[in-house]
């Protein structure tokens, strides 16, 4: 499988278009993640590109989380963090 096939499969499964996943990662390179603004920002574009609700509570969760030690950013453990919030 091409690249390009690869790609237009992730972009039928998931809806969303790899031009803006990888402007996203191009846009966090280098990334203050100790600032909650920036941390903030990405929060709510990942969000936004994924098409779900990122409530109140949990984007503060995430934001100390993250801010708070940013080298040990584990994405299992924040994934699950949105999925129990969304669950309530």
């Amino acid at each position: 499988m091409s690249k390009d096939n690869l790609f237009k499969n992730i972009e039928r499964k998931s809806g969303v278009n790899m031009q803006e996943i990888f402007k996203l990662a191009n846009s966090i390179q280098g990334a203050n993640f100790k600032d909650e603004n920036t941390v903030r920002g990405i929060i709510q574009e990942v969000a936004k590109l994924a098409n779900k609700k990122v409530p109140k509570e949990t984007e503060d969760s995430l934001v100390k989380t993250i801010t708070q030690d940013p080298k040990s950013i584990d994405m299992n453990k924040i994934a699950k963090m949105i999925d129990q919030k969304n669950k309530k």
